[in-house]
């Protein structure tokens, strides 16, 4: 599948930082992994085996990338203000050096963005913060209420981080050209979350396919069902 492991140093994270990418051309799609997951989770999880057709005839670029929620939204010895702040320098990390690497290594300006659960939070926050640079948004079974990390507290930063606050009340003309899908299902612990999320690109008039799936939880046997079916889409 043209698997290849990168490493390097960030500056934004002060950090080093993994990633690995499957295929060889075609659309970057930047995957997140689950809560507190890892670069590595969606091969182990076989959801890149599901959509190996499409690496392999160069139809997308998969950017399988590391995740810092254990220093973010899961960082319970830290006050809440840093667990906002460490996203936001991951953020600013995907924004400044994944993006312009995907760019350049695809030729494509835009990108996609996919994850299950919590990456379809980050999947969708990343996308309606910078939707001038995402082509299309795939999330499965993902959670977009942040406040439930925060323990009480909230401020400006969270807002911007918190899709369900912020996008009612963004007229960003790029919001209008995307393609959004969001997957779930009948027996999913965020299909409230995805039901929620839907109301509000509807009132929007935001087109979007809220994708309800049945006799499914919330696990990777849907998930590998469903990133295919998204993929055809392209």
């Amino acid at each position: 599948m043209g698997e290849e492991y990168k490493k390097w140093y960030s500056p934004n994270l002060n950090a080093d930082f993994e990633l690995l990418t499957i295929g060889h051309s075609g659309y970057p799609i930047l995957l997140f992994p689950t809560s507190m997951g890892r670069y590595y989770e969606s091969k182990d999880f076989k959801l890149l085996d599901s959509i190996r057709w499409f690496t392999d005839e160069g139809k997308v670029k998969v950017y399988c990338v590391d995740g810092i929620d254990k220093s973010s939204w899961y960082n319970n010895d830290i006050h809440p203000a840093d667990r906002v702040k460490n996203h936001i320098w991951y953020d600013k990390m995907l924004l400044e050096e994944v993006v312009p690497l995907a760019q350049h290594e695809t030729g494509h300006h835009k990108v996609i963005t996919a994850g299950c659960s919590f990456g379809g939070y980050h999947a969708a926050n990343f996308a309606f913060r910078y939707p001038g640079l995402v082509s299309h948004l795939f999330s499965m079974s993902g959670a977009f209420d942040i406040r439930g990390q925060l323990d009480g507290f909230y401020n400006e930063d969270a807002y911007f981080n918190n899709p369900v606050d912020f996008l009612p009340n963004d007229d960003n003309p790029d919001l209008w050209n995307m393609r959004i899908v969001l997957g779930t299902t009948d027996r999913d612990i965020c299909r409230g979350d995805n039901e929620r999320l839907s109301q509000i690109l509807n009132e929007k008039e935001i087109n979007h396919w809220l994708d309800v799936r049945q006799n499914a939880d919330h696990d990777w046997p849907i998930w590998r069902q469903m990133l295919p079916d998204y993929l055809a889409q392209l």
